[in-house]
């Protein structure tokens, strides 16, 4: 395996495979942080602080020498302002999906890259619209265990693929990492593309 290019501050295996699928070689580094949001907060600011909370988490932690860049993410769902953090229990999943149901919502991902003394932070927004989804559907859906941890109680890259209509904007965004936003921002990073981008 290629030396790893950045740490990855997240134990989402989900980003861990896009990273791969741009090619680029990365080492796991999960954190935890808080991920409560705060009163009044908009949910493109909330993702961007989570974003660069846990970039910074993960840095505070390195020797002083030799660290390599750190990337992290955050995604959220958000519906008329709302933010749709990860649902706490059946209810609250089953509550989600209903209000999510015939709807379209919005996804927020921003990712947040740290190297030496510079943060520099994108987010990558899409709309998903969502048909009718019966109360059955969404029992045997929570059911099925994946909505316990995905951010509005669904993954669009799982089985909610069926519930999903239309979606404008970027899908590996929706999935929890934007490929545009961090290609980009990975290129600021001085030599680092150059050293060789291989999965």
């Amino acid at each position: 395996m290629a030396s790893a290019l950045i740490l990855l501050a997240s134990a989402s295996p989900r980003r861990s495979e896009l990273l791969r699928q741009i090619g680029i070689a990365h080492e796991v580094r999960p954190v935890e942080v808080d991920e409560s949001s705060r009163p009044g907060e908009a949910p493109v600011e909330y993702v961007l602080r989570l974003a660069e909370q846990k970039a910074r988490s993960l840095w505070n932690t390195l020797p002083a020498d030799g660290r390599l860049p750190v990337l992290a993410a955050d995604t959220t769902v958000a519906l008329e302002g709302e933010v749709f953090g990860k649902p706490g229990c059946r209810d609250e999943a089953l509550a989600m999906l209903a209000r999510l149901s015939g709807r379209t919502h919005q996804v927020h991902t921003a990712v947040a890259l740290l190297h030496g003394a510079t943060l520099a932070a994108r987010v990558s927004s899409s709309s998903v619209t969502m048909r009718e989804i019966s109360r059955p559907e969404m029992e045997r859906y929570w059911a099925t265990g994946e909505p316990a941890d995905k951010a509005g109680g669904y993954a669009v890259q799982g089985r909610a693929a069926i519930f999903i209509r239309y979606v404008a904007g970027s899908y590996s965004g929706i999935v929890g990492l934007p490929l545009c936003e961090t290609w980009e921002l990975l290129g600021g990073v001085p030599g680092l593309l150059a050293a060789g981008a291989t999965a």
